[in-house]
């Protein structure tokens, strides 16, 4: 079978993701970045209600009556089969019990139909939710760290660090995905979105690490004079079925929940579930057309600085 030389494309492959790069900055300044009210403060009502509430009409309402932006979603609870109607008014500020008595009022009287009921609400200060923030992106910087530490260790016999700062680079790129993923479709920035980055980072890393296991394998079977190009295109291209095949199980596994939280009208697990399934294709992706091409480079560079100063 003949090998597919990855890295004489790397510059179609490293062109696709500039234009991921230059969409999702687009994005961000077209649709902004939304944080929820776990990272930025505010309150979330959550309302019983019977018969059909038009939630878009119902946050339009609200942000006219309060002058506070309101983002309101439905979702049934599946033990209860209740109907919900959850408010999240994201703010740098808790909004006032007189406020929560105001919302209620307008919204008792614009569905006087729908035996309208609080059922919950939760305040979160702005200094809470700056915290939060601020330790669910310290988790992410620890795995990467964390990532190198064990990359350079494990694989020091073929350059372990620097094998280690590429694949972090393909998982940047990743993590990157997952944040397009949340702004183009105007997913608020909440606990998800640290989950659904940590989740990818954990399953395109196992698919690096056997790329990389395979090349120290391949590095004893073909010998020293073998060079860095072919030693990781052949490594890459007996690892490619395995890589595709898990992604592509994940992937059906993500689309499957996503199917059903999207019936269930379950907010939480479609915010979590679509960039998943978008960042498991990008896990893929980097794994074999990034991270691999990348090493490659760096190999080759240290080779021409070494014959240099010989």
């Amino acid at each position: 079978m003949k090998t597919i030389n990855f890295y004489k494309k790397r510059y179609i492959y490293f062109s696709i993701s500039i234009c991921i790069l230059i969409i999702g900055i687009a994005a961000a300044f077209v649709n902004g970045i939304k944080l929820d009210i776990q990272f930025q403060g505010g309150t979330i009502l959550k309302y019983t209600y019977e018969g059909t509430i038009n939630a878009e009409e119902a946050g339009k309402l609200i942000e006219d009556t309060l002058g506070k932006p309101a983002n309101c979603q439905q979702q049934t609870t599946v033990a209860k089969e209740e109907q919900m109607l959850i408010i999240s008014l994201a703010n740098n500020e808790s909004i006032t019990s007189q406020e929560q008595e105001t919302v209620t009022s307008v919204l008792t009287k614009t569905y006087p139909d729908t035996n309208l009921d609080l059922s919950e609400s939760l305040s979160v200060e702005p200094f809470t939710g700056a915290r939060f923030f601020r330790n669910g992106f310290i988790a992410i910087l620890l795995s990467f760290a964390l990532i190198l530490v064990y990359v350079g260790f494990r694989f020091r016999k073929i350059g372990g660090f620097s094998a280690g700062i590429m694949a972090i680079i393909a998982l940047l790129h990743d993590a990157f995905v997952v944040t397009v993923t949340f702004i183009i479709f105007k997913i608020p920035l909440n606990d998800s979105f640290i989950a659904a980055i940590l989740t990818i980072i954990g399953f395109s890393i196992n698919d690096t690490i056997v790329i990389y296991d395979r090349i120290r394998e391949n590095k004893v079977i073909m010998g020293n004079k073998t060079s860095t190009e072919v030693l990781v295109n052949t490594s890459i291209q007996q690892s490619m079925s395995r890589s595709i095949n898990t992604n592509i199980a994940v992937f059906v596994s993500i689309t499957i929940v996503y199917i059903f939280s999207y019936i269930y009208n379950i907010q939480s697990i479609k915010d979590f579930a679509l960039p998943m399934m978008f960042g498991t294709i990008s896990g893929c992706y980097s794994t074999i057309c990034i991270a691999g091409p990348l090493w490659i480079m760096w190999k080759n560079h240290e080779e021409k600085v070494r014959l240099r100063k010989a």
